[in-house]
């Protein structure tokens, strides 16, 4: 199982970004994606969830109405939209997978909110 996450960086408050987290090595399509999120000197904390087929989605409550958590079983890949963006979201953002009763992660990619 690979997990690989790309498309953090600076972004100044207000702006977007889009996260991308391509997958190999397990039938993607059905298994749930999971995105977490973890600051300096803070817990890991789970941001957002989605099903296999991308018909369930879940959030974090203050990230609600601002992000969104898709997915693309043809290139298995899921994504983190990110809008409305506050230095509160400054993080290292990991991708998540179980599969087999195994977690994986993703190496991370850090999302810097400053003006």
């Amino acid at each position: 199982v690979q997990l690989v996450e790309s498309g953090g960086g600076l972004v100044q408050p207000g702006g977007s970004v889009r996260l991308s987290c391509a997958a190999s090595g397990f039938p993607f399509s059905s298994h749930p994606m999971r995105w977490y999120r973890q600051a300096p000197g803070k817990e890991r904390e789970l941001v957002a969830s989605i099903s296999g087929t991308g018909g369930d989605r879940n959030y974090v409550d203050s990230v609600k109405g601002r992000f969104t958590i898709a997915r693309n079983n043809a290139e298995n890949t899921s994504y983190l939209q990110m809008n409305r963006l506050t230095p509160g979201d400054t993080a290292q953002y990991y991708c998540n997978v179980i599969y087999q009763a195994i977690e994986y992660w993703g190496q991370g990619t850090q999302v810097t909110v400053s003006s």
